[in-house]
């Protein structure tokens, strides 16, 4: 039979109210006292009744996880993450997927779900600045990603400086005639994400510290998010520049797509072609060749919004916070190659 805070009181001789002030971290506790209960509660492996500890404190103990794509490996291990960081603080997570289209990014942000969540963590790709400035709901929302980061708190690797690394990295290798697959497509209607454009800017930002020249030929934004697309913009490359020796891919997913296509016409990688996502991806470290890439701090990422979206839920007031996470550049064999050895 499940333990009871009664039984817990019982056993540690002290009032129901003192073990309830122990539970909840009450401050003024004596050390004694505490470390009586906490025995106690480990004894009767004791666990709390959430769903009764919100109901009294006016909450669901729900938040809503609102995400463009499933299918994106990086969005995929964003929200186990979040669940996970969410399951520490005895949270639930709702994980909707708007597909970047606005009409249903706006749902999320006027609380269609308000009478179940507590808040919401939100990546837009569709919606404005003054739309979510001026939302009717008042659900807590954090924003994941370089959109609209100043209308509500926000925590995202900052794609300038991440776009800037990996082409540095090309550039020192002693790559020159770098080539770009940028934006991912968009649904109808919606707007590319900032997070694109500037990590166009950082890498125009690399080209021009080293002294080489932008050349528009080597920049083809993809114009499908598939197998069949990422191909596409291959072959544009391969007919308008056919001469570049390294490829920035703006994500690990058309990366691991490029060096396929490069390889089925005969391109190696990094022989001919060094290649260079953003991401890691669990598919980056297993591929072959493995890929070099940016590896943004997603254990970061998902605590520091959850822990933003706890504060405000707590009842936090003070304008938008920005978080900038912390990335690192990850080289691996399809940048720098890899010492085969003869068998014996």
């Amino acid at each position: 039979m499940r333990a009871t805070i009664k039984d817990v009181a019982k056993l540690a001789g002290v009032s129901i109210k003192t073990v309830s002030n122990v539970l909840n971290d009450y401050p003024y506790l004596t050390p004694e006292t505490k470390e009586k209960v906490e025995r106690a509660l480990a004894e009767l492996d004791y666990r709390p009744n959430i769903s009764a500890r919100n109901l009294r404190r006016g909450r669901t103990g729900l938040i809503a996880l609102a995400l463009p794509s499933m299918r994106s490996p990086y969005f995929a291990e964003i929200a186990h993450l979040i669940v996970k960081e969410a399951e520490t603080r005895d949270l639930t997570v709702l994980i909707d997927c708007t597909e970047g289209a606005r009409e249903r990014e706006q749902l999320v942000a006027e609380g269609f779900r308000s009478h179940l969540i507590d808040g919401m963590i939100l990546q837009p790709w569709s919606l404005t600045a003054s739309y979510l400035r001026n939302r009717p709901d008042r659900t807590p929302l954090v924003l994941l990603g370089e959109r609209l980061q100043r209308s509500a708190d926000s925590v995202a690797i900052d794609s300038r400086a991440a776009a800037a690394a990996a082409t540095e990295h090309l550039i020192g290798l002693g790559r020159r005639r770098i080539a770009v697959i940028g934006a991912p497509p968009q649904p109808q209607g919606a707007k590319r994400p900032q997070e694109s454009g500037r990590r166009q800017q950082g890498y125009t930002d690399a080209l021009g510290r080293a002294n080489l020249p932008f050349d528009p030929a080597l920049v083809v934004h993809q114009l499908e998010h598939s197998p069949e697309g990422v191909a596409a913009a291959v072959d544009e490359l391969l007919a308008s520049a056919g001469d570049f020796d390294a490829l920035f891919c703006f994500n690990d997913r058309v990366a691991l797509g490029a060096i396929r296509t490069l390889h089925s016409r005969g391109w190696r990688v990094p022989e001919d072609v060094a290649v260079v996502g953003i991401d890691d991806i669990e598919a980056a470290r297993l591929s072959t060749p493995s890929l070099s890439t940016i590896s943004p701090d997603k254990q970061m990422i998902a605590r520091t919004a959850v822990d933003m979206l706890v504060e405000r839920i707590d009842g936090l007031d003070r304008p938008a916070r920005r978080v900038v996470a912390e990335f690192e550049l990850v080289p691996r064999e399809s940048t720098l190659g890899t010492r085969r050895s003869r068998r014996k």
